[in-house]
């Protein structure tokens, strides 16, 4: 059997955690950046957990992200 292709734009954008959780960053970080209030910015910077609706999904098209 053929090696499974890893989606590349949902490895840039999701990672596991040691114990295996997927984690994502929070979007729209990096557009009018100038307006947005210091508190919005800094939590731009925090990691999320992701949502066990869409963890099914993401495991599909990251075959190799660890468990």
């Amino acid at each position: 059997m053929p090696k499974m292709k890893t989606h590349k734009g949902a490895q840039k954008r999701f990672r596991a955690t040691g114990s295996g959780k997927l984690v994502r960053m929070k979007g729209h970080a990096s557009h009018l950046r100038r307006k947005k209030p210091k508190s919005v910015k800094r939590a731009y910077s925090s990691v999320l957990p992701l949502n066990p609706a869409d963890e099914s999904r993401i495991r599909r098209v990251l075959p190799y992200i660890g468990k």
